[in-house]
């Protein structure tokens, strides 16, 4: 009954920003909420993830001082402040759910179904 629900994905232009929010609900005692991106012929890669309890956050080098993580315990909700947006951030992003950290996708335990970013150089 684990349900991860992606939104805010959409079309901005280079240098833009976008704000995706998680919603998750179910029981899931999952500590950690990670966000991966896949883009067309690609492999599914790790953008970064935060703990339930301290919000500590992890990002992937290519996103570190463009991309913030945060979490809202009480509204179990996740989100991922996207900034100085890249064409090479064109991806569908999604929302996971891991018993610790990790940056692996096969660690993560439940997923949701993604939302389209699209930058435009």
């Amino acid at each position: 009954q684990v349900q991860l629900v992606e939104s805010g994905g959409g079309l901005v232009q280079a240098g833009g920003s976008l704000r995706l929010s998680c919603a998750a609900s179910g029981r899931f005692s999952s500590s950690v909420m990670g966000w991966f991106r896949q883009a067309p012929g690609k492999e599914r890669e790790f953008v970064g993830a935060i703990t339930w309890s301290a919000g500590t956050p992890h990002y992937a080098d290519s996103v570190k001082g463009r991309f913030t993580i945060s979490r809202d315990n009480a509204k179990n909700t996740v989100n991922l402040q996207m900034n100085s947006l890249k064409p090479e951030d064109t991806a569908v992003y999604y929302c996971a759910a891991a018993p610790r950290m990790a940056v692996l996708s096969d660690e993560y335990d439940y997923w949701g179904q993604g939302t389209q970013v699209t930058v435009s150089s």
